[in-house]
């Protein structure tokens, strides 16, 4: 760990997820990026913003399930209404008529739930290929893919090739933050404290007097 950087007190397992941090982005640098690079540079904008509407699209019963389990009947009607609206008019998901209409679109996830259901996070997780988590949200990763058209996808081929366009269509949209990332003292330290705050405001984005207790972002070295 460098000189001076802030350790957390929910990552319990610090040694183990550095090695795992160190291995995603030995990977990141072999493969991901480059071809997230590739992907761009040959793939016009409104292709790609087609396929990312389709993706989110294809997993946006996990979405609905969601607002059921947190209880938002109002985003859950809402939110049938564009999965509906946009696999229809919107060609199976690569247009995005709904938004047009009003309808917003809404990011719920079962680790999410497990939080608002008031399940803490356990220790921070840094998993092989999938990148920062923490206990309950590992937890929930089995239960949130069947809510999902992709749990219920019968075939190797067809399930690596939706992980890989996944991959692909998220690493995509994270290249502008690469150097952000890259010029951060230690950038282990920075995505592990932008991961809680990112799940502490999901969590607690109803509690408008929710003041997170976490570490400050690390980037810089200490003096």
């Amino acid at each position: 760990m460098p000189a001076g950087s802030v350790r957390d007190p929910r990552d319990h397992v610090e040694r183990f997820n550095r090695a795992m941090y160190a291995l995603n982005t030995a990977l990141d640098r072999a493969v991901m990026r480059p071809v997230a690079r590739e992907y761009v540079k040959v793939t016009p904008a409104p292709v790609r913003t087609g396929i990312s509407n389709f993706l989110k699209n294809l997993s946006y019963t996990a979405t609905i399930a969601n607002d059921l389990l947190q209880g938002r009947i109002k985003d859950f009607g809402a939110d049938v209404g564009r999965l509906i609206v946009n696999t229809t008019a919107g060609l199976g998901g690569f247009l995005d008529p709904a938004t047009r209409l009003g309808l917003q679109e809404h990011d719920r996830d079962f680790g999410q739930t497990l939080g608002k259901w008031g399940l803490r996070t356990g220790t921070y997780l840094v998993l092989p290929l999938l990148g920062p988590s923490d206990v309950r949200d590992a937890c929930a990763i089995l239960p949130q893919r069947f809510m999902t058209i992709d749990g219920y996808l019968s075939g190797t081929a067809a399930n690596v090739s939706l992980f890989a366009a996944r991959t692909t269509d998220r690493r995509a949209s994270a290249l502008p933050t690469d150097n952000t990332l890259a010029s951060a003292y230690d950038p282990y330290a920075f995505v592990r404290s932008a991961w809680f705050q990112e799940r502490d405001y999901r969590v607690h984005e109803d509690d408008r007097n929710y003041l997170p207790d976490l570490p400050p972002l690390d980037i810089g070295p200490r003096q």
